[in-house]
């Protein structure tokens, strides 16, 4: 599980950043007028779209093998794939994944523990 846990870490990160950028470029799009070097940079998110695409289906993968190795519940599993399509608050999920996904596994390390112990 570390290293699924690293890889969902490292795409959620990722991901993160691109759809601060993406929505971002989205909203210099429409709010300043074209010709302008913000428009430019909302032209070039609005480029990069795709790419983003292609690692928030990667992430979407890695989540769902994270939360069966993890034992997440359905509704945590859902609530962490949406989260992480929301600016500033993917970040947050990323975070509480992780957080639950140590907790967890730590509570299985000690059953495991306790029951080699008798």
């Amino acid at each position: 599980m570390p290293k699924t846990l690293a890889a969902y870490r490292v795409l959620a990160l990722v991901v993160s950043f691109f759809v601060i950028a993406v929505v971002g470029g989205w909203i210099l799009k429409m709010v300043v007028p074209e010709g302008t070097t913000w428009h430019d940079i909302g032209e070039f998110t609005a480029s990069i779209s795709p790419i983003h695409g292609v690692f928030y289906m990667v992430l979407l993968i890695i989540t769902a093998v994270l939360s069966r190795q993890a034992g997440w519940s359905v509704g945590f599993t859902v609530a962490t794939m949406v989260l992480a399509t929301i600016p500033f608050v993917s970040f947050w999920a990323e975070h509480r994944a992780t957080q639950r996904t140590r907790e967890l596994w730590a509570t299985y390390e000690a059953e495991a523990e306790a029951a080699a112990a008798q």
